[in-house]
């Protein structure tokens, strides 16, 4: 049963990384660090937005913009260490 529990929380974590690995990526574009126009950039962008899309579309339709800012991720991190914290440990741990 605790395998389970480690999956589970091996999973949250790995995508809570690639929500982080999002949100600075989006930094290096706005300040123009990362050049959307380079393949492997553009790739790698794609890749991680079909990855967190499928989580964030459902909630964007519920949760706008504040200034102009997308507070999506946080929501959702804040969602993962709350099934961590009050789900996969008490019931795996």
């Amino acid at each position: 049963m605790e395998t389970i529990g480690y999956i589970l929380m091996l999973a949250l974590d790995v995508f809570f990384w690639i929500i982080i690995l999002q949100v600075v990526l989006s930094w290096l574009i706005v300040f123009e660090v990362i050049n959307v126009r380079n393949a492997k950039a553009a790739n790698l962008i794609q890749l991680i937005s079909k990855i967190t899309d499928p989580v964030y579309k459902p909630l964007r339709k519920y949760i706008p913009s504040i200034a102009g800012i997308d507070i999506t991720p946080i929501i959702i991190i804040f969602g993962i260490q709350l099934i961590k914290s009050y789900v996969i440990i008490p019931i795996f741990f």
